[in-house]
């Protein structure tokens, strides 16, 4: 369940041990000829009396809401992408010459819409540009708000990682909500796993047959490291 929030708080206040199964992992207990409640959690507690049963982390609440918000700022920022390829994709349709200039800036907007003879093909664009300042304003606050957040949950952790080459504030920030705490991860095997840097081999006799697991990992940190790898 997707709504695990609530009930780790709870169990937490209550003082009652909560585990989190990995969701993509438990795929194979809906596998059985025969489910229903009472099976699936007869499998689940054998599974996790054998320390079998694959555990994802439970978010501590301090830092989670925060780290939903930067999530949300990713939803943003591809919705902005968004508008910026339908602008492009519209001036190709019409058979104009490009631009000539990234669109992303906010004085290379401006009037880019004349080039259009069609009134409504210029309204279109007008509403596009209107959208990109929208979403540029929510941006900047929501970026704002994320950064003098972090200086109050680990002020000492967002430094240090802007320090390291190629590791701007955003990625500082996606790196810090992401991870939370260095320390869960006993070895660095662990750490590439988690962030989706290495795939998962498949192989019996010593003969490898292909790879596995691609989904399995976060896509946030990913994209972050792969943001600061060329940069480094």
């Amino acid at each position: 369940m997707f709504t695990w929030y609530w009930l780790a708080d709870l169990c937490e206040r209550e003082g009652i041990a909560f585990v989190l199964g990995h969701a993509l992992y438990m795929k194979a207990i809906h596998g059985g000829k025969a489910k229903n409640d009472k099976i699936d959690t007869h499998k689940i507690a054998v599974l996790l009396r054998g320390g079998m049963l694959p555990m994802a982390y439970v978010y501590p609440p301090e830092m989670r809401a925060t780290r939903d918000l930067l999530r949300r700022r990713c939803h943003l920022r591809r919705k902005r992408a968004e508008v910026l390829a339908h602008m492009q994709n519209t001036n190709s349709q019409y058979n104009l010459p490009e631009f000539g200039k990234k669109l992303a800036y906010k004085a290379n907007r401006e009037g880019v819409e004349d080039p259009f003879p069609d009134p409504s093909v210029r309204k279109t664009i007008a509403m596009d540009v209107s959208l990109i300042d929208h979403y540029d304003k929510l941006l900047g606050e929501v970026e704002l708000y994320i950064t003098r957040t972090a200086k109050g949950h680990d002020a000492q952790s967002f430094a240090r990682l802007q320090s390291v080459p190629g590791i701007g504030q955003l990625v500082a920030l996606v790196l810090l909500y992401e991870l939370q705490d260095m320390t869960r991860f006993p070895r660095v095997q662990d750490f590439l796993s988690y962030g989706r840097l290495v795939k998962g081999a498949k192989a019996s006799a010593g003969k490898r047959y292909g790879l596995s697991g691609k989904k399995i990992g976060n896509p946030h940190l990913k994209g972050a490291c792969s943001a600061a790898a060329p940069r480094f």
